[in-house]
């Protein structure tokens, strides 16, 4: 008994396991518990470039009620976006907080979609990955996740989000990389996976589902379908012992 918890609580790295083969064996045991995820959940990609802006700092369902105001005054395209005073805005997304300043990060991508192509995403998501990412990052309030989130879920193009679910996730398994930098966890993942855009998108659901159901600050490491391989599993008070992480 002794020595299945002492090889339960061996991370994977610690098992010498390649990087590759450890980061498909999380993938199809995660699948295997979750199923598809159907992620992003949204109607058109204009949706999901709101809703990547939206989330920021929030729970999907306060999202979820942002989208529905906007949806029913007509206010999510950019015309209206534009057209429509800060205030209204910030009034049909109050659930999901920080409404003000949501509010002109979607105005800043609105005026910035119509001047320079016009309203069309098709334009926008024409161009190259690395030059779509630059123009992003460029925009007022958009940072590397939202970035990515908009670039993999509304544009379909293979980028892999990086989120505080994924630095948790493979921190607490053995896999986290030297540098706590968004690039150093982003590049985990891309040089280790095929560059596929269907991929990225059901792996980093599953691990949104993951910290969500089980890896939780507190962790239920009972429950988990990754025990055996982490770092964390297999002692019956592992929720207090990593509570900070």
């Amino acid at each position: 008994m002794t020595e299945r918890l002492l090889e339960r609580r061996q991370p994977l790295m610690d098992n010498h396991l390649p990087r590759d083969r450890a980061l498909i064996t999380i993938y199809r045991r995660l699948l295997a518990r979750y199923g598809p995820q159907h992620w992003w959940p949204a109607e058109e990609p204009l949706e999901v470039i709101a809703g990547a802006i939206l989330t920021q700092a929030t729970a999907w369902g306060n999202v979820e009620k942002a989208i529905a105001n906007l949806k029913s005054a007509g206010a999510l395209s950019p015309e209206a976006l534009r057209r429509l005073p800060l205030a209204e805005i910030a009034a049909l997304i109050y659930p999901c907080g920080y409404y003000n300043a949501k509010a002109l990060k979607l105005k800043a991508f609105a005026r910035w979609l119509g001047e320079y192509y016009d309203d069309s995403l098709g334009r926008l998501f024409a161009g190259d990955t690395d030059h779509l990412r630059r123009q992003l990052l460029s925009l007022y309030g958009v940072g590397p996740e939202t970035a990515d989130s908009i670039i993999l879920y509304a544009a379909g193009k293979p980028v892999f989000v990086i989120d505080a679910y994924t630095r948790r996730i493979t921190g607490r398994i053995g896999l986290a990389p030297d540098s706590n930098s968004y690039t150093a966890y982003q590049d985990l993942f891309m040089e280790n996976l095929p560059l596929d855009e269907r991929l990225f998108n059901e792996y980093h659901a599953l691990l949104v589902h993951l910290g969500q159901d089980v890896c939780r600050r507190r962790p239920r490491c009972r429950e988990c379908p990754l025990g055996d391989i982490c770092h964390f599993a297999g002692d019956v008070d592992a929720g207090d012992k990593v509570g900070l992480r």
